[in-house]
């Protein structure tokens, strides 16, 4: 099979599995804290992680080089999979995800201050139609909005903010310090409110947070896999697959049947979405932030994707007199050639 439908192929495969992921945190979500969810999560996830992390090879020490931004960024991973956790076991699937997928509409509008990016008319009216979008879904003022829904925003906000950090400090920052800081960071936090909302935890409940786990590795690793066969503009489509899985786990699990305001919002978001990554790819951004945010918004307890691919590419040069910012991408026209490098 070509590079490029396989590549498609694993991509959906990987969102599969994050869904399953997020059906079995909605499951638990009923019986237990998010913060019990979240720490056992992470927890079972350090095993996994940490052989990830006995890999990288690189020299020097865990102190970081830009300790601001990873402060930042850490904080908002761990709020990112806190409102993840909570808003999946407050709303239906369908609604999160429909939320959820706000997140490159943000990516780009933050890429204006932290990356420098120049968002054009075409973009900027393709954010104001995903938005509204969003509020469809919400409809404020003819549903009561609660707690979850306000959680689904913060992670899709979280998420966006910590790709846009890892876009501008990625290419200098040890891929160890990126991964470990936020997993430390999730650990901590949630422990330190386990003694307030601890309630033991059955033996098949145990094993479905082990499954939290699993599913959550085995995702982020067949995500990139399909990130080293295909092109990002192949592969980052395929997470809108996730609202089809929304809908049949929804339906086969929950009960839950996505009414027609949700599917609208949720169609009127994922259009937004591929006109900015179309535009993307086409040259209009210099640089990329969407294209190039791999990871999956939800799995606090693994390292983000852009994190690993990063940690198998090597470093180039210094930029000298001349030569342009790592990171960027190069004139238009290149464009496509750099998606292919990456």
């Amino acid at each position: 099979m070509p590079s490029q439908p396989r590549g498609a192929l694993l991509a959906l495969l990987a969102f599969a599995l994050f869904s399953a992921h997020d059906a079995v945190v909605k499951a638990l979500g009923g019986r237990y804290d998010t913060f019990q969810i979240l720490f056992f999560a992470v927890l079972l996830s350090f095993p996994l992680a940490t052989f990830l992390l006995m890999r990288d090879g690189e020299p020097g020490t865990l102190r970081p080089r830009h300790p601001g931004w990873v402060a930042v960024r850490t904080a908002a991973t761990t709020l990112t999979g806190l409102c993840t956790f909570h808003a999946f076991g407050a709303l239906p699937l369908a609604q999160v995800y429909a939320i959820l997928f706000a997140a490159p509409l943000i990516i780009t509008v933050l890429s204006i201050p932290l990356l420098g990016e120049r968002v054009r008319l075409r973009r900027s009216i393709a954010i104001l139609v995903g938005l509204a979008g969003v509020m469809v879904v919400l409809r404020p003022g003819a549903i009561p909005l609660g707690l979850g829904h306000l959680a689904a925003l913060g992670a899709a906000f979280g998420g966006a903010l910590a790709s846009v950090i890892v876009r501008k400090i990625g290419r200098e920052e040890r891929p160890v310090v990126l991964m470990l800081y936020p997993l430390a960071a999730n650990f901590v936090i949630a422990g330190s409110v386990m003694p307030f909302v601890y309630r033991p935890v059955a033996g098949a409940d145990l094993a479905l947070l082990a499954c939290i786990a699993g599913l959550g590795f085995c995702a982020t690793l067949t995500l990139i896999a399909a990130y080293k066969r295909a092109e990002a503009t192949t592969v980052a489509p395929m997470q809108y697959s996730q609202i089809v899985w929304a809908t049949v786990l929804g339906a086969l699990l929950f009960a839950e049947a996505p009414d027609g305001w949700t599917l609208l919002g949720a169609g009127i978001v994922i259009g937004s979405g591929l006109y900015i990554l179309l535009r993307e790819s086409r040259g209009a951004s210099a640089t990329t932030p969407v294209l190039r945010s791999r990871s999956r918004i939800g799995t606090p307890g693994l390292p983000r994707v852009s994190v690993l691919m990063d940690r198998a590419r090597p470093m180039p040069p210094p930029a000298g007199p001349g030569v342009r910012p790592r990171g960027l991408a190069g004139p238009p026209g290149r464009a496509g050639a750099l998606h292919r490098r990456t």
